[in-house]
């Protein structure tokens, strides 16, 4: 099969070097010709995924029609903020579509697929999710995920493709629920890392991962997913990874918050996009919409969007009116 992952960051390079493990006909599409062509020379993502030898067969290409051309198979992995733009490009694409993006667009309140809706509409759609840490599983470290689709025989046709020894996926039909996990965890590891920059422990962040998991739920069912999706891989499993990892760019960003550092300039250093950033933004005002308390979701938006002290934010949390665990 012919495949194009469009996106040359750390997820889709890794992606694209799993898929072309199985003898798939593989082409990385990315938008920076000169990135590429270092990619091209040095058979590593030296930028995104250093350490990590690409197969020398792997295509890449920056021209995006070229990219798609009888393609049986597009694997989006461009960052949130850019996936309407590049996605608007292939309305007339008509095959499978899987995105690999975790996010919520502010403007619709829309899940990466809700986008896909809209723009690739002709297109068969899944997502694929789950705690899979990009550096893991370019080393080949055992990872299960989640593909989602409301067609059964894409998702079936999603977990052959990327089905490894150390790379298990599984299926559900909840693309809604499995995608609002996925993005909602990013805001939560952001909380996980200022914690870590404070100076708490484990204890702290046990607290907040069973907590969140709570609110997660809770914002996932008012939108119309199924509860039990957020307890899944696509929940608590990517909230875990993402909460606990040295490689969770969200984490690290809330870590360098919590020790001090300006917005400005966490936001403006280094390569990786934090997707929790954004995320935060569209999920505290899709908590409004549907009229939701959302503790968590709130007081990360204040510190993130209103200045609010990250210490102060912790104090309020904490000393909010008790109740019956739920």
């Amino acid at each position: 099969m012919k495949i194009t992952v469009i996106g040359a960051g750390a997820w889709g390079t890794a992606l694209a070097r799993l898929l072309h493990q199985a003898d798939a006909d593989v082409t990385l599409w990315g938008h920076n010709p000169a990135h590429l062509a270092d990619l091209q020379q040095k058979h590593v993502n030296t930028r995104y995924l250093p350490g990590v030898r690409l197969p020398a067969a792997l295509k890449l290409e920056t021209d995006l029609g070229k990219a798609v051309k009888d393609s049986e198979c597009l694997v989006v992995a461009v960052p949130s903020k850019a996936f309407r733009t590049v996605t608007n490009r292939l309305g007339d694409y008509d095959k499978l579509v899987v995105s690999v993006t975790k996010g919520i667009e502010y403007d619709t309140g829309l899940t990466m697929c809700g986008i896909l809706q809209q723009t690739m509409p002709k297109a068969v759609q899944a997502t694929l999710s789950g705690p899979s840490i990009a550096h893991e599983v370019a080393r080949n470290i055992p990872s299960a995920v989640v593909v989602a689709s409301p067609d059964d025989q894409a998702a079936q046709t999603v977990q052959e493709l990327f089905h490894r020894p150390y790379f298990r996926v599984y299926r559900s039909n909840d693309i809604l629920g499995v995608e609002l996990g996925g993005a909602l965890k990013n805001v939560i590891a952001i909380a996980a890392g200022v914690c870590d920059g404070l100076g708490f422990g484990d204890n702290s962040k046990a607290a907040l991962i069973t907590r969140s998991i709570v609110e997660i739920r809770r914002l996932g069912v008012a939108c119309g997913a199924q509860a039990e999706t957020f307890s899944g891989l696509s929940g608590l499993g990517d909230l875990t990874v993402t909460c606990f990892s040295k490689h969770s760019r969200n984490r690290t960003f809330g870590e360098r918050l919590g020790r001090g550092e300006e917005i400005a300039q966490v936001l403006f250093t280094g390569v990786h996009v934090a997707e929790g950033y954004p995320t935060a933004c569209s999920a505290h005002q899709l908590a409004q919409k549907k009229s939701l308390d959302a503790p968590l979701i709130n007081e990360i938006y204040s510190m993130l969007y209103e200045g609010k002290n990250p210490a102060k934010a912790v104090q309020d949390l904490l000393s909010r009116d008790y109740k019956a665990e739920d």
